[in-house]
């Protein structure tokens, strides 16, 4: 893969995370495909669906999610084609429900190329269990 596409896509990486501390739901949309999946570190279930994910979204509000604050680190982009993956580690803490959160989770993010823009069709993040 050229160091373009490496670029490329791991700035996408990064620019999700910088949406998600900011809680920008609408732009965090825009960067993914109609059928993009996601794993729900709260409910620990799949999201299937851009509807899906979407609604997701509208419930952190709910939840009381606030605070959040993302440090992103040891990306790995790789891609085949019209396919990419960026796999990396997050350290992330934010509020839900009054009570304060933190945690360390491998993160992966597929790509696919749509009308020549990348497109996130899977985003995976299981935090690992605190080992203190």
């Amino acid at each position: 893969m050229g160091a373009n596409a490496a670029a490329e896509l791991e700035a996408l990486a990064r620019r999700l995370l910088e949406r998600f501390d900011d809680l920008d739901m609408e732009a965090i949309a825009e960067l993914m495909a109609d059928d993009v999946q996601g794993v729900d570190e709260i409910s620990r279930a799949w999201l299937r669906g851009k509807s899906n994910i979407e609604g997701y979204f509208a419930q952190l509000g709910e939840m009381g999610v606030s605070d959040v604050k993302s440090s992103p680190d040891d990306f790995h982009a790789t891609s085949w084609g019209d396919a990419g993956v960026v796999t990396l580690m997050v350290d992330q803490t934010y509020s839900a429900g009054g009570e304060h959160v933190h945690i360390v989770a491998p993160m992966t993010v597929v790509f696919r190329r749509d009308g020549g823009q990348w497109k996130i069709v899977l985003v995976a993040a299981v935090p690992l269990p605190d080992t203190s």
